[in-house]
């Protein structure tokens, strides 16, 4: 329930993305239902990779990191 709340306050997003995915896991093998668990491991994983929104404490505390893609002249051609 811990991570839980940290994940809606935005709080360790990457940190408890990835307990969350290790804890799903971990229900995964141990119980009779896994695929609800292997969902579940899946969405902390992408949580964890991609990390806080723009809303989120992390951004406040630590700044929301923006990645620009910028192409070079060289790799546009001309029709």
């Amino acid at each position: 329930m811990g991570l839980g709340v940290l994940l809606i306050a935005g709080l360790w997003t990457p940190v408890v993305g990835s307990l969350l995915a290790l804890d799903a896991l971990w229900a995964a093998f141990s119980s009779g239902h896994p695929w609800r668990w292997v969902l579940l491991a899946t969405l902390g994983t992408a949580l964890a990779l991609i990390g806080p929104g723009a809303w989120s404490l992390d951004a406040r505390l630590f700044g929301w990191k923006r990645l620009e893609v910028r192409t070079q002249k060289s790799d546009i051609t001309p029709p």
